[in-house]
C-alpha cells in the first residue's frame, strides 16, 4: 500500500546523498581553483572514495521498495519519485568499481590534460585519454544494454535527446549557418579592439558585471581557472572566469555566461533544496541560461551600448569608434580556434564537430591515435583554417579528460533554448532594450527566474522551454535571431 512514511523516509535518505555529493562536487571546485598540482594523485583516490560512497547509497535496494510504496501527494513529490527512480535505475546498472576507477582516472586527467595542454603535447595526453573513452565505453555499455552507447551518455546530460534527433537538428541548422556565415565573411569586418587591459581592471569589472546581472554574492564567489565553470548550487554556487590582457571580452563573456549557470541553481524554489528537484534539470536547459545571459542578452546592442561606457571609465579611449563599433567589435565574425572565444555564427559549427568526432571515438568508429588528425582536417574542413597547434585544436576543451562524452551538443541543444526563450521573453518584457541600455537586467532575468529557473528539476527539459515559451522549441527562432542580428550588423 502506498504511504507517507516511506516517502519521507525516501527523501531524508535522499538528502544526505545530495549533501555528500556536494561534498564531491566541492572537491572538484578545489581543484581547478586551489589545490596545489602535486595533490592531483591524491585527489584522484579521494574522488573514487567519495564516488564509491555515493554508488552505494544511490544503488541501496531500499530505494526500490520506498519507491514502490511511496506516495506523490502532488506535482512535486511525483517529480521528485520520478527523478530518484531515473537515478536508481541508471546506477544500479553500472558496478560500484567501474564508477570509482571512472571518477579516480578522470580527476587524474585533468591534470595531465591541463600539463599537456601548456606544453602543446597531444602525446602526453593520448594514452590518459585512451583509459577514460575505454572506461566511459563501459559504462555506456552497462547503460545500453545493447542499444547505442553514445545515445546512453547523451542521456546522462539532457534526458530524452539522442544521437538521432541531435544530429537531425543540426542537419537543419547547418545550411543556414553556414550561408550566413559566408555572407558575413564576405563583408567587410569591423574593427577589432585593441589594447592591454590589465588583469585588475579586468576582474573588478567581472565582479560588477556578475552584480549587473544578479548574482547573490552571499551565496557565491569569483575565482580564476584555466577553462571557466560554474560549480554548486543550493546556497553555494561558484563562478570562476579567465583573464588575457589583450583580449577582455574573454573575461567578460566568460563571466557573464557562468554566472547565468550560477544564477540558475540559485534561483531554484528553496523548497526543492537537497532534493532531486534542486538542480537545473539538464545541461541543454542549464546553457539556455548561460547562453541568454552571454548573447542575447549580454551581446545585445542595448547592453553593449552600457558596458562600452564602463568599459571607457575603467581603461580609457577605445580603439573602436563609440558604443556602435564596441558592439561591433563585440561581436565581430571570424573563424577562430578557440570554440569559447567563437562568435555566434561560428558557436555551433564547433559544436557539430565535436559532436561528430566524439560519437566515432564511442562507437570505435575512430581510434584515439587518429583523433588529432581527424580534428585538424575536419577542422580545416569546416573553418577554412589550419591548426596551428593542439592548444588551439584538439587539446583546448577540459571535457574529455573528465569523461563528458555526450556533453558537447548540449551547448548547441541550450544555444536553441536560448533562442526560444528570447522570443518569448522579448514579448513578455516591455521595454526591455531601454533598461538594458541603462546596464539594468533585472527584466530580463527576472523573467527568466520566474518562468525556468525557479522550477529546477520539476518538469522534463523540453517540458521546462514549453511551459516558458508557450510554444514547443525548434531552432528556428534562433536560426532568425542570428539572421537578423548579424545581417543588420554587417548590413547584408
Amino acid at each position: 500500500m502506498k504511504n507517507n512514511t516511506a516517502y519521507a523516509e525516501l527523501m531524508a535518505y535522499q538528502r544526505q546523498t545530495e549533501a555528500l555529493s556536494k561534498v564531491a562536487e566541492r572537491l572538484g571546485w578545489d581543484q581547478e581553483t586551489m589545490m596545489p598540482r602535486g595533490g592531483a594523485e591524491q585527489r584522484g583516490e579521494e574522488m573514487a572514495a567519495m564516488e564509491g560512497v555515493l554508488h552505494a547509497r544511490r544503488t541501496n535496494p531500499q530505494i526500490a521498495q520506498w519507491l514502490a510504496d511511496a506516495e506523490a501527494v502532488d506535482e512535486a513529490a511525483a517529480a521528485q519519485l520520478y527523478q530518484i527512480d531515473r537515478s536508481y535505475t541508471r546506477s544500479v546498472k553500472v558496478p560500484g568499481d567501474l564508477a570509482q576507477e571512472l571518477a579516480r582516472i578522470t580527476s587524474v586527467a585533468q591534470g595531465i590534460w591541463a600539463g599537456a595542454r601548456a606544453a602543446d603535447k597531444v602525446a602526453d595526453f593520448l594514452p590518459t585519454l585512451a583509459q577514460v573513452i575505454d572506461l566511459k565505453r563501459q559504462e555506456a555499455a552497462c547503460l545500453a544494454e545493447g542499444g547505442d552507447l553514445y545515445d546512453a551518455l547523451i542521456d546522462d546530460y539532457e534526458p530524452g535527446a539522442s544521437a538521432e534527433t541531435l544530429g537531425g537538428m543540426f542537419d537543419r541548422m547547418r545550411p543556414r549557418l553556414v550561408a550566413l556565415r559566408g555572407a558575413v565573411l564576405d563583408a567587410p569586418v569591423p574593427l577589432a579592439l585593441k589594447g592591454s587591459f590589465p588583469q585588475d581592471g579586468q576582474l573588478r569589472l567581472a565582479r560588477d558585471l556578475a552584480s549587473a546581472f544578479g548574482y547573490d554574492w552571499s551565496r557565491g564567489r569569483i575565482d580564476l581557472a584555466v577553462h571557466p565553470f560554474s560549480s554548486g548550487g543550493g546556497d553555494d554556487s561558484r563562478i570562476t572566469t579567465r583573464v588575457v590582457e589583450s583580449d577582455p571580452f574573454n573575461c567578460i563573456y566568460s563571466t557573464i555566461h557562468e554566472v547565468g549557470h550560477s544564477s540558475y541553481e540559485l534561483a531554484i524554489d528553496p523548497d526543492y533544496a537537497m532534493t532531486p528537484l534542486g538542480h537545473g534539470v539538464s545541461m541543454g536547459v542549464h546553457e539556455s541560461q548561460s547562453r541568454i545571459y552571454e548573447n542575447q542578452i549580454g551581446r545585445g546592442r542595448a547592453f553593449t551600448a552600457w558596458l562600452h561606457g564602463q568599459m571607457v571609465e575603467r581603461f580609457g579611449p577605445l580603439s573602436v569608434d563609440g558604443p556602435e563599433g564596441f558592439y561591433a567589435a563585440v561581436n565581430r565574425v571570424q573563424p577562430g580556434f578557440i570554440r569559447t572565444e567563437a562568435d555566434e555564427v561560428h558557436y555551433n559549427l564547433h559544436i557539430m564537430m565535436r559532436f561528430d568526432l566524439e560519437r566515432a571515438l564511442i562507437r570505435g568508429d575512430l581510434a584515439v591515435n587518429d583523433l588529432e588528425a581527424a580534428w585538424n582536417d575536419r577542422f580545416e574542413a569546416d573553418f577554412g583554417v589550419a591548426v596551428d597547434r593542439p592548444a588551439h585544436g584538439m587539446l583546448q576543451d577540459v571535457h574529455w579528460s573528465v569523461g563528458l562524452f555526450g556533453y558537447f551538443p548540449t551547448y548547441s541543444l541550450g544555444n536553441v533554448y536560448a533562442g526560444c526563450l528570447n522570443k518569448a521573453m522579448r514579448a513578455a518584457v516591455p521595454d526591455l532594450d531601454a533598461a538594458l541600455a541603462a546596464g539594468d537586467t533585472s527584466g530580463a532575468t527576472g523573467w527568466l527566474r520566474e518562468t525556468v529557473q525557479r522550477h529546477g528539476g520539476l518538469r522534463k527539459p523540453r517540458d521546462t522551454i514549453a511551459a516558458a515559451c508557450g510554444f514547443e522549441p525548434t531552432e528556428g527562432p534562433l536560426l532568425d535571431y542570428l539572421e537578423a542580428k548579424f545581417r543588420d550588423l554587417y548590413r547584408l
